[in-house]
């Protein structure tokens, strides 16, 4: 009997010993460690991809789930060819513009060449009667020199005639010349007034030739305006040609087609996602650290991970940020606290976690587990 209470005072002694020694441990890694099983894989670029201005029915479907993409992969494609009709009947409607426009430009500069042409003959041919003008008036000028003269010569004549002082024929001589003259002047009066209608004939022909030239500027308006034409079609040009390149749905970073939305033959809005891609190679972890465990914790400590989905595999990483506030802060229904009343709930505080060791190949986005983060 004695030795039976011996053992059982051994075991009990065994027994405190431990619990004491579990307790001790589990006090000191509590006080050493921060854990938590709120924990999540995330990734920085996570991507619900769509057709931007673009609505249609998918005639490909490139890539299946679980499948890689490089960054430009056409991923799917919607029937393009209501846009590429568009497209060939605005390109037609340009040409056909440009060769008017080519036209009304030759047109317009072969008019004005043959106007300068003509303007200038007119100018000169103005030029030359000016001169010829100039040299009658001259002409007149020095008639009237001689008339003045030869009249004062005739009044003379006449009076010696009259007193028989010289012979008749001296006194019709003089007189001949007179009318010489005056014949003369008439004659040269009578061009000069001629020219001087063939100038103001010559002058309207310039202001004729003048008033065509402005009427030119009618086809620059009009050239004008077709240039206008034109680059208002180029831009829609432009335009149908982008969207026929957005009826190519590319990938906008390398990384694993996470989720298909759509299939061959949908007929899908713009906006609609089409696939889900991941970027595995920015994975992180993301842990919610209730609030009595955040203490000690800070950037740069070191962190041991497990992962649900492979319990024998072995992950370390490292503490590089602290979120500024509580995950219940970006709540979309946040809690009205302003009453006072209120449950005391533990809030947690988010962590960004960065993989530092493990196979990370076996990694995926929203994966849960556990963390020990050594304080």
């Amino acid at each position: 009997m004695k030795k039976q209470v011996k053992i059982a005072l051994v075991i009990l002694v065994i027994g405190l010993i431990t619990a004491i020694f579990i307790g001790y441990r589990w006090l000191n890694e509590r006080k050493l460690y921060a854990s938590t099983d709120a924990f999540f894989v995330k990734s920085d670029r996570l991507s619900n991809v769509s057709f931007k201005r673009i609505s249609g029915k998918i005639i490909k479907m490139n890539f299946k789930e679980g499948e890689p993409v490089n960054k430009g992969d056409i991923l799917a494609e919607i029937d393009d060819s209501d846009y590429k009709t568009n497209l060939e009947k605005i390109k037609h409607r340009i040409k056909s513009l440009e060769a008017e426009k080519k036209a009304l430009i030759e047109n317009k500069e072969k008019t004005l060449k043959s106007l300068y042409i003509e303007k200038d003959i007119k100018k000169n041919y103005l030029l030359s009667i000016e001169k010829e003008i100039e040299a009658y008036r001259q002409n007149i000028n020095e008639i009237d020199i001689q008339l003045e003269q030869t009249g004062r010569d005739y009044q003379r004549y006449k009076n010696l005639k009259d007193e028989k002082a010289i012979p008749l024929r001296d006194f019709e001589d003089i007189s001949t010349k007179l009318k010489s003259l005056q014949s003369k002047k008439a004659s040269l009066k009578a061009k000069l007034d001629s020219l001087n209608e063939t100038i103001k004939v010559a002058q309207k022909e310039i202001e004729l030739v003048e008033t065509k030239m402005k009427t030119v500027s009618e086809l620059t308006n009009k050239i004008e305006s077709l240039t206008e034409q034109i680059n208002a079609l180029n831009k829609d040009r432009e335009d149908i040609e982008s969207m026929i390149d957005d009826c190519k749905l590319k990938s906008p970073f390398a990384g694993i087609i996470g989720q298909k939305f759509a299939e061959i033959g949908s007929v899908v809005k713009a906006g609609s996602y089409i696939y889900s891609i991941v970027d595995t190679k920015e994975l992180y972890g993301y842990v919610l650290m209730e609030e009595e465990k955040i203490k000690g914790v800070n950037p740069g400590d070191f962190a041991e991970i497990k992962i649900d989905a492979y319990p024998d595999e072995k992950f370390e990483g490292e503490v590089v940020e602290i979120y500024p506030a509580s995950a219940a802060t970006y709540a979309l229904v946040p809690r009205d606290i302003s009453a006072g009343e209120f449950t005391k709930v533990s809030q947690r505080i988010p962590i960004r976690i960065k993989f530092t060791s493990g196979n990370l190949q076996l990694l995926r986005v929203g994966l849960g587990g556990e963390i020990k983060i050594k304080r």
